[in-house]
């Protein structure tokens, strides 16, 4: 959960590298939640208003680590708008987000792996 709590207070930053640890583990904690928060939409009768509320307030975030991921792995963050593409752009993407950061420092900052060691 800690991981989760970081991106959102770190919600509008863009700068320096993201782990794949605290990506994957940010979206790990992200899926159940919007599930129970449609479910409580439905059982409401106000389905899509909370989860849209929520998709909202977690758009920051989940962009701000995005592109550290992307920092990462050496991409600039506007290797995000791959994603865009019909049909092949989440799988590069998903591509992206699953690749092996780069060691050592790289243009965007010192590797966060090292860092936590």
């Amino acid at each position: 959960m800690n991981y989760y709590l970081d991106v959102i207070k770190r919600y509008a930053d863009f700068a320096g590298r993201a782990r794949r640890q605290e990506y994957w583990m940010f979206v790990l904690w992200n899926i159940p939640i919007v599930i129970v928060l449609t479910v409580i939409d439905f059982v409401l009768g106000s389905y899509p208003v909370i989860t849209w509320i929520y998709t909202l307030a977690v758009f920051l975030p989940s962009l701000g680590v995005s592109v550290r991921r992307l920092h990462d792995t050496g991409k600039s963050g506007w290797w995000y708008l791959v994603s865009l593409i019909p049909f092949v752009g989440w799988i590069w993407m998903l591509i992206l987000m699953a690749t092996e950061g780069h060691p050592g420092a790289n243009e965007y900052g010192t590797n966060p792996k090292e860092l936590r060691a």
